[in-house]
């Protein structure tokens, strides 16, 4: 709790992802149906919910792996939602961390740490080796990086790949699910990666069942379900003392 408060203090207001009336169709399923939220700089913001609630989907349309059908987001002060916006660009500040951890096979953990920084002509093969290997010894794999993804656990996998998005230098950072494709003692040490970048200030937006991690780390925890935001609030609020029926139940059957 203490980190938190340290980071609440250290927090300023600049709004760095502003969605105002966001709506996704896939077809004629409506997945996202109104979603309005800011997130300010270092927040970290959790969003719970079913399968199903749209909180991946919110997620990808952020960095405009999906495209909104209709509303607008704001990052950085750039408009996604318009297509004159070189989205390319705007990613470059945007880490995003999958539940299948969508390492390159075909290449080492150096090789896949330095790609994305060299192609993009933001490092020297030089820097990016130097700044994978300070990475790699961050999440605690600075042994690893002749290794192959096959060649390693699937907790050891996701560390890689916070690390490879963490090469980009990026401001915020985006995890979909990040622990639950990984076996349960494995667990604990991504989320220990994660629990250091929101304590560095990290902005951070989390789809994740981890209500654990939600209580100790998050600023905001957010509920969606059927494509809305039902409610939001500080983790002592809304999970301790959710006032929605449909989050009370929820949270009933997950704690």
């Amino acid at each position: 709790m203490a980190d938190k408060q340290y980071r609440n203090q250290m927090t300023d207001n600049t709004c760095k992802i502003h969605v105002t009336n966001l709506k996704k169709n896939f077809g004629g399923l409506e997945v996202l149906k109104d979603i309005s939220l800011d997130v300010t700089e270092g927040e970290v913001v959790v969003l719970l919910g079913p399968s199903g609630s749209g909180k991946s989907t919110l997620l990808r349309c952020l960095n405009q792996l999906e495209t909104a059908t209709s509303g607008r987001i704001i990052i950085d002060g750039h408009d996604v939602t318009d297509r004159h916006t070189d989205i390319n660009k705007v990613r470059e500040n945007i880490g995003m961390v999958f539940q299948h951890f969508n390492l390159f096979n075909h290449l080492t953990v150096m090789e896949n740490m330095t790609l994305a920084p060299v192609h993009l002509k933001v490092a020297s093969k030089e820097q990016a080796k130097q700044t994978a290997v300070q990475l790699l010894q961050r999440v605690g794999l600075e042994d690893k990086s002749e290794a192959y993804p096959s060649q390693l656990s699937g907790g050891q996998k996701q560390r890689v790949a916070i690390a490879r998005a963490l090469a980009m230098k990026p401001d915020i950072m985006l995890f979909d699910e990040p622990t639950s494709a990984l076996d349960p003692e494995m667990v604990g040490e991504v989320l220990a990666v994660m629990k250091e970048l929101a304590r560095d200030g990290m902005t951070m937006v989390v789809v994740t069942h981890e209500i654990g991690f939600a209580r100790e780390v998050a600023d905001r925890v957010i509920f969606m379900e059927g494509g809305y935001i039902v409610e939001e609030g500080s983790p002592e609020e809304l999970i301790l003392h959710p006032r929605e029926p449909r989050t009370i139940d929820f949270l009933s059957k997950v704690l």
